[in-house]
């Protein structure tokens, strides 16, 4: 992956933002000497195609910030009177209201389809995670080995600033995760997807057919969010780690 890629991909957002502004105006401007003979709606058009390059490539706001330059542009430089924030023609209000909400749709669906996107290639991941650790744990490798590994994919699923597994009795009482990925709170569920793993550490326990055999210490980074989904991941982990560890608790 080349350096200039990389730092697309790291500032992807200002990016969009920043051509939110640029694009429409640009376009706008290029349409200037053709626009005595280029119809009106026509010319929307045109910018309707600005803010969807935008808002593929940027957020919510890029979109919307898209759509409103957009609609100014279309005013200032193509409708009558020229170079002013003011339409005459009935017709080309109807446009420029059009071309507002055109832009705003188009970044809801591309918003969403984004979404869907995303959510299709983490339960890929996921998936794969899961399938991966299972493999290492049968390659042979020592529970040392498949505990740091599981440590490591804890950190990155969960947005943790540190982990490590800690066998026998609880050295301390702790908040943890639940089978169904909820951590509690005082009796009620924390709201993780939004406020982020609460305490300055909590566990993630790992059972062995019902059966409490140790736990992941986890101490998680302040207001991360962290959704329902990779938390049932992090459980399905902790439940391989017990199955792994079933020999181990049968010998001793």
């Amino acid at each position: 992956m080349s350096r200039l890629h990389v730092l697309f991909r790291s500032k992807r957002t200002l990016i969009a933002r920043i051509g939110a502004i640029v694009l429409p105006v640009g376009l706008s401007a290029l349409l200037v000497p053709f626009r005595a003979t280029f119809a009106s709606p026509a010319a929307a058009l045109v910018l309707v195609a600005s803010v969807v390059a935008v808002a593929a490539v940027g957020d919510r706001l890029a979109g919307y910030l898209a759509s409103v330059v957009a609609t100014l542009s279309f005013d200032f430089f193509l409708t009558q009177p020229y170079e002013r924030l003011d339409i005459t023609h009935r017709a080309d209000v109807e446009t420029a209201i059009c071309l507002f909400v055109v832009g705003v749709v188009v970044t809801e669906i591309s918003m969403q389809s984004k979404r869907f996107h995303q959510a299709a290639r983490e339960q890929s991941e996921f998936v794969g995670l899961i399938h991966a650790v299972s493999e290492f744990a049968t390659s042979g490798a020592s529970e040392a080995a498949v505990l740091d590994v599981v440590c490591q994919d804890l950190e990155s699923l969960l947005h943790l600033r540190a982990c490590r597994y800690e066998a026998g009795p609880p050295e301390r009482k702790r908040m943890r995760i639940e089978p169904n990925g909820d951590v509690l709170l005082g009796g009620r569920i924390w709201g993780v997807h939004e406020l982020g793993l609460p305490g300055a550490e909590l566990e993630l326990p790992v059972h062995d057919r019902g059966l409490d055999v140790g736990r992941f210490v986890l101490t998680p980074t302040p207001a991360w969010p962290v959704s329902q989904q990779r938390r049932v991941v992090a459980v399905a982990l902790s439940d391989q780690v017990g199955a792994l560890l079933r020999p181990h608790l049968r010998s001793a």
